[in-house]
């Protein structure tokens, strides 16, 4: 893991009827994977939403490698957004669209326009097949068709089908049960690590993101209320990290009970 920023948020605030990020400043070492905690409505998503100007701040700035995303312009920000797959909660994959299609649309259009079809198409089976698809088997499918661990891979394959550098990962294990759960760990984990990228996780499931990552923070009320890593989080006596991790263990003997 490189020592240097490769994301920085800066006094970032953002309300809609209430403020949701109220100041925040946090930078992501390259080549590192970042949790995200926080309950429901503290700011996880939105937070992740500004790195690539899906939701544009009230005041603040995110930088990608130094450049702006909100105050660099189109050009830097398209450059910003093909460097970036982005895995939406409950993968958000197009209806009307088959898995191969799906998987295209993680392509930047740049890229897609001096592409021949079997050079896109090959890209998709390699993206399917590393988040152990078979691409025989299912790129002519449409999500209905799919289950819900396969939606789950199908939306990771779109996120890294363009070769990119950083991962947002946006509640990727809502939905899944215990053991999809586990798999979808597995592979965030292993993703990471073959593609050499810097991961941003939102998630719900503090365990999984503990074991995971190399550092996390939690929000609160739009604020840091924490960050270090995560023997550092299990052991603060922060009452609403102590809260979170003491649910965190409640919910793993839940689990571990519902698969034995």
């Amino acid at each position: 893991m490189s020592a240097h920023p490769v994301i920085r948020y800066r006094g970032l605030y953002k309300a809609f009827d209430l403020p949701v990020l109220r100041g925040i400043d946090l930078d992501i070492q390259a080549g590192e994977m970042f949790g995200l905690f926080g309950a429901s409505g503290a700011g996880k998503s939105v937070l992740l939403k500004t790195t690539i100007g899906l939701i544009v701040p009230d005041r603040g700035d995110v930088e990608v490698d130094g450049a702006s995303v909100f105050f660099g312009g189109r050009k830097a920000l398209r450059r910003i957004r093909d460097r970036v797959g982005y895995v939406f909660q409950h993968a958000a994959l197009f209806d009307s669209l088959n898995v191969f299609e799906n998987v295209e649309t993680g392509l930047p259009l740049r890229r897609l326009r001096s592409m021949s079809r079997n050079q896109i198409a090959r890209l998709v089976w390699q993206a399917l097949e590393r988040v152990l698809l078979d691409p025989r088997e299912v790129m002519s499918k449409i999500p209905s068709e799919l289950s819900g661990g396969m939606k789950k891979r199908v939306g990771i394959a779109r996120a890294i089908v363009g070769g990119p550098d950083i991962l947002l990962w946006d509640e990727p294990t809502t939905g899944l049960d215990p053991v999809n759960t586990a798999g979808v760990q597995r592979q965030i984990r292993r993703l990471s690590r073959e593609l050499d990228v810097t991961s941003v996780i939102v998630t719900h499931d503090i365990e999984g993101g503990l074991e995971m990552c190399d550092r996390v923070a939690m929000l609160e009320g739009g604020e840091l209320r924490f960050l270090g890593t995560p023997t550092a989080f299990r052991i603060s006596t922060d009452p609403l990290v102590r809260a979170f991790v003491d649910r965190a263990a409640a919910e793993a003997a839940v689990d571990l009970v519902a698969t034995t």
